[in-house]
């Protein structure tokens, strides 16, 4: 990996966002097979009557959480370019057979182990709404044991430490590269065939990289552009990925960032308050919707540790709502402590 500091105030991935059309087969899978942890039940802000779920490592700290939309009324989403293709977890090295054999005994599809870049083992397989996810075994997971769900169904010297990468498919990459590395500061470190590697690189003297070390963010520094003339385009929607989410510490660091993707002429929203982390969204030039989050305030503003995704909860401003959502909303059944999954 090229070294050096990044000087555009982007960390890694922050979150990627899909769609679910099941919300209970949707926690089953995340919590009961794969051992995350249900780290909040919510809404979606924008439409209130939908579900938002979150799963991460213990507190859901930025690098590790992966959200669903609950629409189950809309279309089936369709692979190909302009799409986050795949969401990659990383696992430690030892675990590749500890996971095969889960797979197996659930009766899980899945395709691997195989190699990529000389360094990576590589597990691909589907959840329930056919998202594409991939484990991949590196040693960075060694750096990356504190975030593991530490009470899940996995036990913990084969669990997930958060994310590894995310893939995106476009049709062309220069331009989406031109993006992730003159606005965001993502580095091209590898290429092999149509797939082409940018990751956040930040040297161990960098005094923000340590803080943020400090409170269990690091990591999830990888994008993968698989560049795929030719196919069709991607339809979003149920088994697909919305959006995904990139992380920068402060507030005053996000309008920056927001500033010089306009100067780019890239289209990008106001500040977004989403009570957990504040969000400015734009599409990279080959469509995928990007959004830039802040690290704080964090999953713990509105339940105690101990009691995330215990309950369904609500931002201050839709609290008056509640009794009419919990009408609406499907009911679910909460994940519940349970001795480890051996």
């Amino acid at each position: 990996m090229t070294t050096g500091n990044t000087s555009k105030g982007i960390f890694g991935i922050h979150h990627v966002t899909a769609i679910t059309s099941n919300p209970q087969r949707n926690m089953d899978f995340y919590t009961g097979t794969l051992g995350l942890r249900l780290v909040k039940l919510t809404v979606n802000q924008d439409d209130p009557t939908a579900y938002h779920l979150y799963y991460g490592d213990e507190l859901g700290r930025p690098g590790t959480i992966l959200t669903f939309f609950h629409w189950p009324n809309i279309p089936r989403g369709r692979r190909g370019t302009s799409q986050v293709i795949a969401t990659a977890f990383l696992i430690p090295e030892n675990s590749i057979n500890y996971w095969i054999d889960r797979f197996k005994k659930r009766q899980i599809e899945y395709r691997g182990p195989y190699k990529r870049f000389n360094d990576e083992q590589v597990i691909t397989l589907y959840d329930p709404d056919g998202l594409a996810l991939e484990l991949v075994a590196h040693t960075s997971a060694e750096d990356r044991k504190v975030n593991i769900w530490k009470e899940g169904l996995v036990p913990t010297e084969y669990a997930i430490r958060g994310f590894y990468s995310v893939t995106l498919s476009e049709e062309g990459y220069e331009r989406t590269a031109s993006v992730l590395t003159d606005e965001l500061g993502f580095i091209p470190t590898l290429h092999d065939g149509s797939r082409f590697r940018y990751e956040i690189s930040i040297s161990s003297s960098s005094t923000i990289d340590k803080e943020k070390e400090a409170i269990g963010v690091g990591g999830a520094r990888i994008v993968d552009v698989l560049c795929l003339p030719y196919t069709q385009q991607a339809l979003i929607g149920i088994g697909s990925v919305h959006h995904v989410a990139f992380r920068t510490p402060t507030d005053a660091q996000q309008l920056i960032l927001r500033r010089n993707i306009v100067k780019a002429r890239l289209n990008a929203t106001p500040v977004i308050d989403r009570f957990y982390f504040h969000s400015v969204y734009f599409r990279e030039p080959g469509g995928i919707l990007f959004e830039v989050a802040t690290n704080p305030p964090g999953f713990t503003v509105d339940e105690k540790a101990d009691a995330l995704g215990t309950r369904l909860v609500l931002p201050p401003w839709l609290e008056t709502m509640r009794n009419d959502l919990e009408k609406i909303l499907p009911p679910v059944i909460f994940p519940k402590k349970e001795l480890i999954d051996q």
